[in-house]
């Protein structure tokens, strides 16, 4: 199993936080992917997102680009709306990952 603690929307680049929810949700994600594709995993390989959001208002903008970014993979998820972030993100993203070796079978 691959834990990816909390990925704030910080763009690497820049060490800043992009304007907006959905511009944040994307650049969390891209995050967590960067942290993934470190492990040997994907997006495919997620079995369960939180989603940490700073206000209600922003899960639709979140639900909609995440079903878009994950597609038909459903790992079990989260959007839980916490109030305020660190450093003023409007979100953050935690996730488990399942690694699968040549030849072993997935829990799954």
């Amino acid at each position: 199993m691959l834990f990816v603690s909390g990925q704030l929307p910080f763009n690497p680049r820049s060490g800043t936080f992009p304007d907006g929810i959905e511009a944040q949700f994307v650049q969390a994600m891209a995050n967590v992917e960067a942290v993934l594709r470190a492990g040997d995993a994907t997006l495919a390989n997620l079995v369960n997102v939180q989603i940490f959001i700073s206000d209600v208002a922003h899960w639709p903008t979140v639900n909609t680009h995440y079903a878009r970014l994950l597609g038909a993979h459903r790992p079990a998820r989260a959007i839980i709306p916490c109030g305020e972030l660190h450093y003023g993100a409007l979100v953050e993203i935690t996730a488990v990952a399942e690694l699968v070796n040549p030849g072993q079978e997935s829990l799954r």
